[in-house]
């Protein structure tokens, strides 16, 4: 444990945390390197220009994505909301000024209405209306079928500026219909990928597939700042965000853009954007280039492997103890982190509440806690913390006895 790390929380009366629940924001994200932290700490003792800071984290984004530019953001949800700035204005500065007032202005993003979430107000903070299309007979068991291509083209109207696709696993098939749809209506697509990340492929996939814009988080598999995200693509898209994104309050006769703004195509210089309380700084710009090159090299096998080596010396203590069983669930290709399933049956939920309680409070996954199943990810876990997991569940579950 890091010493420093120790005092700050304790200082604060805040309690460390065992998090085998995963990369939740809630919980702080994932946990950095130290060679991350260090990048963090060296950018910290400098000024420079935030606008040459972004454009030269931008050749290390594209170069590992394959996309045309990237930036970093202050996480993935202020992507979104760039990625939709970006759409809706272009280089117009008068929108830009206006957003996210869009009256007067197309402002209609389509959405799949079996993808929509809680994310969505990171669309329309923008002043995006967001559109549904599809049906959801597939979701409601009502019936088999998906999205279809004709749902979309009766969807676009002149007020359309962008589409918005989730991808996961389940709907990634779907992409390349809606890209060859949508482009051949000239509009953009941007990919939500924010959790698509491991695989390390994810980083190019979407890009490589044709889509415009991209947004990963930083603070979550890449090993980030937790307030950071990427967001790639198309460069005149990229730069647009940028630009409503920067400290616009600049003399217009000495600015100097980023070479990610095409100065030409502006009518005259804009003032603070949309996105300006989204600012990220040059900690979180030099940490996440940093996490993401060593993401980037990771060898995903052999992390995959010592992972999974680490969940079945937990299972094996946990199944010692009566009434205790578990399930180890192998990664796939699209999904490299194993899980640990316990199967803790009707008290579940009990046995969250006692974790949640002990010294020090354990976090588990709760997606099928109502199935009686609890999960063990172990992507924030730290080796030492394994032989803490393991007592924590093992009294919790005996103190049910």
């Amino acid at each position: 444990m890091n010493p420093a790390v120790t005092d700050i929380y304790q200082s604060l009366g805040v309690a460390r945390r065992i998090n085998a629940a995963g990369t939740l924001t809630r919980l702080g994200g994932n946990l950095m390197e130290p060679e991350v932290l260090q990048a963090m700490v060296q950018a910290a003792t400098a000024s420079v220009d935030m606008a040459e800071l972004q454009t030269a984290a931008s050749k290390v984004i594209a170069r590992v994505t394959g996309a045309e530019a990237g930036i970093v953001t202050s996480g993935a949800a202020a992507g979104l909301t760039l990625a939709t700035a970006a759409c809706l204005a272009r280089w117009d500065v008068a929108r830009m000024a206006a957003l996210p007032d869009t009256r007067g202005m197309p402002n209609e993003v389509l959405m799949v209405r079996t993808q929509r979430n809680s994310y969505d107000h990171a669309i329309r903070l923008a002043g995006a209306r967001i559109v549904d299309i599809g049906h959801n007979d597939r979701g409601t068991g009502a019936g088999i079928r998906g999205l279809e291509p004709w749902e979309i083209t009766t969807a676009i109207t002149p007020q359309t500026v962008a589409m918005v696709f989730v991808a996961t696993a389940q709907t990634v098939h779907e992409l390349p219909a809606v890209l060859q749809v949508v482009h051949a209506h000239g509009l953009p697509v941007i990919v939500d990928a924010a959790a698509q990340l491991p695989p390390r492929g994810n980083l190019q996939r979407f890009i490589a597939a044709g889509a415009d814009l991209v947004v990963f988080s930083g603070g979550k598999a890449i090993g980030g700042p937790q307030a950071s995200g990427i967001l790639v693509g198309r460069r005149d898209l990229i730069g647009s965000a940028l630009l409503q994104m920067m400290d616009m309050d600049v003399n217009p006769t000495s600015w100097s853009p980023s070479a990610l703004v095409d100065r030409a195509a502006l009518s005259g210089v804009p003032h603070h954007g949309i996105g300006r309380g989204f600012k990220v700084g040059k900690e979180e710009i030099a940490g996440l280039v940093c996490a993401l090159e060593r993401f980037f090299v990771r060898d995903e096998v052999a992390s995959a492997q010592a992972l999974t080596a680490r969940l079945q010396a937990i299972a094996a203590a946990l199944e010692t103890q009566p009434g205790i069983t578990t399930r180890l669930v192998t990664g796939t290709e699209l999904a490299p982190i194993p899980l640990l399933e316990i199967d803790a049956g009707a008290g579940a939920a009990a046995l969250v509440e006692r974790l949640l309680r002990g010294d020090p409070p354990v976090h588990v996954g709760e997606r099928l806690v109502e199935s009686g199943i609890l999960t063990i990810n172990p992507q924030t876990l730290r080796c030492e913390d394994d032989s803490v997991l393991m007592r924590c569940l093992i009294e919790s579950c005996r103190s049910d006895a």
